[in-house]
């Protein structure tokens, strides 16, 4: 009797055992770094083809890839037909490639990017059956990884007849006043902008929820993309109730545009390290890099060279990435995008750039324990932004031309103090306002920057007052509370931030030549665009910088901590110039000197992101000045034995000096 009953648990342990396995394939936190690329599949493709391309991902080191699970393609009159699809994932789990499938639900053949919203109740059904299709017919596949919900999620919300019935729902849970409670109208509607960050949480929400009835167990993943236009739709803590990891798309040549080319590895950490913030406690990767040309498509024509892949994977890796994913591995035959985007060449031959691919997976896979552990190490400098400021700017300026003449300045004024930071060997974190941790019980050695946060609501004043009260510092720079979360000019319905910044503002200037901030105990003068704050200050502030009768910068103390308010943009003024000044004042603002590595002096288009394990620190350089850069690191004092990792141009390590080549990646290590 017990041989029988053994016997059947055996039975049953091994029918759950295939779903077991899927279930412990989930991406996580200590995993070392998976590199791969999208494999698009499409009719007309032989097997021959799409075999071929499994082998080169298995031969070049990369073993995840990523598929657009076209509804179109398998929806058929009277059922469905998987086989094209089928096959991939038969191919997959013969070149032992994990695949992570991405909803496409029916749409026009024009639609290269998919819907993002439903256009009736009548078409969310529908993809529902299609969730249900999915998630049933390729759970039995040991290749599936994860899933995508929908591809690049952010904008997209149509006035439809969906769209205007979840809007009467939500307009009777959150209605808009009239007036607000002083008795001011409320004359500019925020309204629609609140409306489709909601909408964009709830549309991943309900599609993990519809995973979830066919599947507990699967990886869910999503990709943000445009992070630097599309970032108010995105309210990433929520979405870590139903997310397993969190990714991005970073195509420069559409997601970039703000940058110069040269920037476009600044470019890619700022947006790693929006991600990295916005994951909070999940692991987080790449889910799109760019992989080769784009001829038509792209707000510009470029093609990665081998170096720049080689610079973008390892700025994910230095910023905590688990993985990075480039769009694509081969190019898509038919429609508007075909023939771009590849890594392949059209004989479906590897690149230098699938060479530069396999290059970092060798690095990654010699040192696998040390990619697995090593998480970013944590400056104490956080730029933190308010979703209200950039709303606020672009209802203002919307159909005017501050739309267009350079005054639209939220995000580029914030960018400026990350590239000086940058550039001086410094990685700030990025985060949203409620992604900083403000549950802390002292915040000793801690710094916020708002930059030019131009609208701050109530709900935030009273804790920033606790951080600083506990001994954090906040740096408050350009016209950051102007208004308040509801469009109202706080200079006039009163300054909610009046006691914690030790004064309020007179008047702001507009100035055509950049003002020169000559700030007490720092030698060199900060260069601040656009806009000009004159402080009226209450008793207690001291004056760091003064223009006539009133301070043109302050300083004041609160709590255990301190408030440093310049009404200028300095941000601006690294952004558009030099930024070695801005750098220098908050290196020596936030004591700086107490990392264990950094510049000792300024590197204008070289960037070092630095991480940590229990063992050792790492940091990831990348030279983009076009010159041969000799760099001196400034160290906390202690001598430790350092190795090159990776250097793609030969560059090397000599005592507390690095050189790095034009173009070159250096990764070097630091035992503790």
């Amino acid at each position: 009797m017990k041989c029988c009953k053994f016997l059947i648990l055996l039975f049953l342990s091994a029918l759950l055992l295939p779903e077991r396995a899927r279930g412990q394939q989930a991406i996580s936190a200590d995993d070392y770094p998976l590199l791969g690329a999208q494999v698009f599949i499409e009719p007309g493709q032989t097997e021959e083809e799409t075999e071929g391309w499994f082998r080169t991902m298995r031969d070049n080191g990369m073993s995840v890839c990523r598929i657009r699970m076209f509804e179109s393609y398998m929806r058929k009159p009277g059922g469905w037909d998987f086989s094209l699809f089928d096959r991939a994932f038969r191919l997959a789990e013969k070149y032992d490639i994990k695949i992570i499938g991405t909803f496409f639900p029916l749409t026009e053949k024009t639609d290269i990017g998919g819907w993002k919203f439903p256009e009736s109740r009548a078409q969310l059904n529908s993809f529902a059956e299609y969730i249900k299709q999915m998630t049933t017919h390729f759970k039995q596949f040991k290749s599936l990884y994860a899933w995508v919900l929908i591809n690049e999620p952010g904008g997209g919300l149509k006035d439809n007849e969906f769209s205007r019935q979840m809007r009467r729902e939500w307009n009777r849970q959150h209605p808009q006043p009239e007036y607000l409670e002083n008795g001011y109208p409320v004359l500019v509607d925020l309204q629609d902008k609140r409306f489709m960050n909601y909408m964009t949480t709830w549309m991943l929400d309900w599609i993990a929820s519809e995973v979830r009835k066919h599947d507990k167990d699967i990886h869910l993943h999503v990709n943000n993309h445009a992070i630097f236009s599309n970032i108010t739709e995105y309210s990433f803590p929520k979405w870590r109730r139903f997310l397993n990891s969190l990714g991005g798309s970073a195509h420069a040549s559409w997601h970039f545009t703000l940058f110069p080319r040269e920037e476009y590895s600044l470019a890619m950490s700022a947006d790693c390290e929006l991600l990295l913030s916005g994951a909070g406690n999940l692991p987080w990767l790449m889910t799109e890099l760019q992989g080769g040309n784009n001829t038509y498509s792209g707000a510009r024509a470029m093609c990665p060279t081998k170096e720049e892949i080689t610079q973008w994977l390892w700025i994910v890796m230095g910023t905590e990435g688990k993985g990075g994913i480039f769009w694509s591995l081969n190019p898509r035959a038919s429609g508007i995008e075909s023939g771009e985007w590849a890594l392949l060449d059209f004989q479906h031959q590897p690149t230098d750039r699938v060479a530069a691919v396999a290059e970092v997976g060798n690095c990654l896979k010699r040192h696998k324990s040390l990619f697995s552990e090593a998480k970013k190490l944590d400056p104490g400098i956080s730029i933190v932004y308010i979703r209200e400021s950039l709303w606020t700017e672009a209802v203002v300026s919307q159909g005017t031309p501050a739309a267009q003449d350079g005054r639209a300045m939220c995000m580029t004024n914030m960018l400026g103090y990350f590239k000086a930071l940058s550039e001086s060997g410094i990685t700030p974190n990025l985060k949203a306002f409620e992604e900083y941790d403000f549950s802390r019980p002292d915040y000793t050695g801690q710094t916020i920057i708002l930059a030019h946060q131009i609208a701050v609501p109530l709900s935030c004043v009273p804790l920033l007052e606790s951080f600083v009260r506990k001994g954090g510092k906040l740096i408050v720079d350009g016209m950051t509370g102007f208004y308040d979360g509801d469009v109202h000019n706080q200079m006039l319905t009163g300054f909610s931030l009046k006691n914690l910044f030790g004064g309020c503002i007179s008047e702001f200037k507009r100035i055509d030549t950049p003002c020169l901030y000559r700030l007490e105990g720092y030698e060199q003068p900060v260069p601040g665009y656009g806009w000009k704050g004159l402080i009226r200050p209450d008793k207690g502030a001291e004056t760091l910088c003064r223009e006539g009768e009133l301070p043109l910068a302050s300083r004041f103390a609160f709590g255990k901590g301190e408030v440093v308010w310049v009404p200028g943009l300095l941000g601006s003024g690294a952004w558009q110039g030099d930024g070695a000044p801005l750098a220098g004042w908050v290196r020596q603002e936030c004591n700086a000197d107490r990392l264990p590595y950094s510049f000792q002096t300024y590197h204008e288009d070289v960037l070092m992101k630095l991480s940590e394990t229990k063992d050792a620190y790492m940091a990831v350089v990348v030279n983009k000045s076009g010159t041969l850069q000799t760099i001196a690191l400034k160290t906390d004092g202690k001598k430790r034995p350092s190795e090159v990792l990776f250097a793609d141009k030969g560059g090397v390590i000599n005592g507390d000096i690095l050189t790095v080549h034009p173009e070159e990646t250096l990764v070097v290590c630091w035992k503790k």
